[in-house]
């Protein structure tokens, strides 16, 4: 700090103090970015079924019209995307940076996501290199060991993941059933979440639609709908 007696004391003095108030009154008229929790209401909803074989894709355009049906009675602000339509790359792009919450629904085919919904995530995000979907890997020339995945630029961000599977839930839960007690988020799903990490996005709660096929009767279909329905209260009211 400045000592009397220093030279130029004065008018050093004064410059500092005029500096510090000039920064104090710029923060209290530049626009701030940060999303809080008060203002997360625009969702972007993404159908990422597709017609192949013998599915149609009904399932989870029922469960995206649920969704929806819920989002809107409660005010939020909703864009949608269904992969089996034509669609303008920029345009999903701005999608993603315009949304505080993605809303992934997908099924899940031979272990992995459908063939057209993997294109649309590979040309979506490619698209999205610094135009606000992430700008590197995040390493740096002089350390390229570390900081792997944090060059993502949809920090702020929160993504919810459903999927529909024909296995049912104690496939994954009981002792040598086939996947071995590992989770849908822990097995099949880790890529999909550490995709969402690297462009900087948190993960939600998600919610796993099981025994889809065969277990699919008008009963099971009001009850996958409660169930999911009181999903979707639960996560959206921390928001």
């Amino acid at each position: 700090m400045f000592r009397r007696g220093e030279p130029g004391y004065p008018l050093n003095l004064f410059l500092f103090k005029e500096k510090r108030k000039r920064i104090s009154l710029l923060s209290l008229t530049q626009p701030r970015f940060i999303r809080t929790k008060s203002k997360m209401k625009k969702i972007f909803i993404i159908n990422g079924s597709q017609n192949f074989a013998h599915s149609g894709g009904k399932f989870n355009e029922t469960v995206t019209n649920w969704t929806i049906e819920y989002l809107k009675s409660k005010n939020y602000e909703i864009k949608t995307t269904d992969i089996k339509q034509d669609f303008d790359l920029d345009q999903e792009v701005e999608k993603f940076v315009w949304a505080d919450v993605v809303v992934y629904h997908t099924p899940v085919w031979w272990f992995q996501l459908p063939n057209l919904f993997k294109k649309y995530i590979d040309d979506v995000f490619t698209a999205g290199h610094q135009k606000g979907i992430y700008k590197s890997d995040g390493r740096s020339r002089v350390n390229p060991d570390i900081n792997y995945g944090t060059g993502g630029m949809l920090h702020g961000r929160k993504y919810m993941l459903t999927t529909s599977w024909n296995a049912p839930a104690t496939a994954f839960t009981l002792p040598g059933e086939f996947f071995e007690e590992t989770s849908v988020d822990d097995g099949v799903m880790f890529g999909f979440h550490k995709m969402n990490k690297f462009v900087g996005m948190e993960k939600l709660d998600g919610f796993h639609f099981h025994d889809v096929e065969k277990g699919a009767t008008a009963e099971n279909i009001v009850i996958f709908k409660e169930n999911y329905t009181k999903h979707l209260e639960e996560t959206f009211k921390t928001l």
